[in-house]
């Protein structure tokens, strides 16, 4: 028997011994929970991505970055260490922010970034004059208005892979990053219209 078959037949084996147990139930509406909460999957944002993201926001000294759904931190690890922005990343996932804070100490850049175990959803943005996104379009027509209500005119938005629904974006870049796999970001400015 290979490997991968005996793998699935443990992985089987497993899960009708947690249904017997009664145990499934719990753990389907734990993993439930663990969606409704995420507005996407943890992936990595290439650090090549990163780099074009941050250079088409125009990002500054001045500016304050914030990363929804900061996964390991490196967009705004990199906007403090490259530009020295402030930034602030936010993630639901106390394992991302604990990762987030080791590899900003080990950046040098603790003092210019803050990590927040927080849902998305409620966060204020108030402070942001960029804010950063790898998330699904859906999650971003979700943030779409909590967005537009609460960045100041000016602010930007720099959304990689996913657009925020039929709200034109202010630029586009469109490239092919180091493994040669084309990408697209987008960018919009706030204008202090409330878009739903």
């Amino acid at each position: 028997m290979t490997p991968r078959r005996q793998a699935t037949f443990a992985l089987a084996f497993f899960a009708i011994a947690l249904y017997a147990a009664g145990s499934l139930a719990p753990a389907a509406s734990l993993l439930a929970v663990q969606q409704t909460e995420s507005l996407a999957p943890f992936v990595p944002t290439p650090q090549s991505v990163v780099e074009r993201m941050l250079a088409l926001a125009e990002v500054t000294s001045a500016d304050t970055v914030y990363d929804i759904g900061c996964g390991d931190g490196r967009i705004v690890i990199t906007a403090a260490k490259k530009y020295g922005a402030h930034g602030v990343g936010i993630d639901y996932d106390p394992a991302r922010i604990r990762e987030s804070r080791d590899n900003a100490k080990i950046a040098g850049v603790e003092n210019l970034v803050r990590f927040i175990q927080q849902d998305a959803m409620t966060a204020d943005y108030s402070q942001a004059t960029v804010v950063t996104l790898y998330l699904l379009t859906s999650s971003n027509m979700k943030l779409r208005p909590i967005l537009t209500k609460q960045l100041k005119p000016g602010s930007r938005i720099v959304s990689h892979a996913f657009s925020m629904g039929d709200w034109e974006p202010f630029k586009t870049d469109t490239f092919q990053d180091d493994n040669n796999f084309s990408r697209i970001i987008y960018l919009w400015k706030a204008d202090g219209k409330v878009r739903p």
